[in-house]
């Protein structure tokens, strides 16, 4: 069984890796980005507050993502997962930890792609003209990048000082099909 984390500022490519990981190995890939997104269109009352966190660049509270892990995850423990943009808070590596150990699995890989804000930026915009997401827009991606280095690089630190046989950095300065290969021979060996 394949448990693994992706890590990275918004715009890194996690999302990417993680989709082309999920196909080569054939895991369930779970991203709260995607799960939040879809949630906003649904037009209810937690759709809309969603919507003002998110277009704002902040985070969504440890609570809902949490939930949404927590269900997702109970609904296909077979082969195992991929996430993508969780945990992001130490209250969330926390929470994913106690739950794992309850069910008697753990993380086996953590892959952090690493990438510099001036490649990142030109990278955002670029997709935002071409995917018209929300939350692609200059301001918010600053803002999502702040809540990064504050929030997430922390968790990041973290799994990268307790569990160092997993954790693995990547370059995401460089082309898709490179950090794939990479990834695969990580995952190979």
């Amino acid at each position: 069984m394949n448990n693994i984390i992706f890590f990275g500022p918004p715009g890194a490519g996690k999302g990417t890796q993680a989709k082309i990981i999920s196909n080569h190995l054939n895991l369930p890939h779970l991203s709260t980005g995607d799960i939040l997104r879809k949630k906003i269109n649904e037009k209810d009352d937690l759709a809309k507050k969603l919507n003002e966190i998110m277009s704002s660049g902040k985070l969504v509270s440890d609570d809902i993502l949490n939930s949404i892990v927590a269900s997702r995850l109970e609904s296909n423990q077979e082969n195992g997962f991929i996430l993508d943009g969780y945990p992001r808070s130490l209250p969330q590596s926390e929470f994913l930890n106690n739950y794992l150990k309850r069910i008697s699995e753990k993380i086996n890989y953590i892959f952090d792609i690493q990438i510099n804000f001036s490649i990142l930026k030109d990278r955002i915009l670029k997709r935002s003209t071409e995917e018209s997401r929300e939350d692609d827009k200059f301001e918010v991606l600053e803002t999502r990048y702040k809540e990064y280095l504050n929030t997430t690089e922390n968790v990041s630190k973290f799994y990268r000082e307790s569990q160092p046989d997993i954790y693995f950095e990547i370059d995401g300065s460089l082309q898709i099909e490179e950090i794939t290969m990479k990834i695969t021979q990580i995952l190979k060996k």
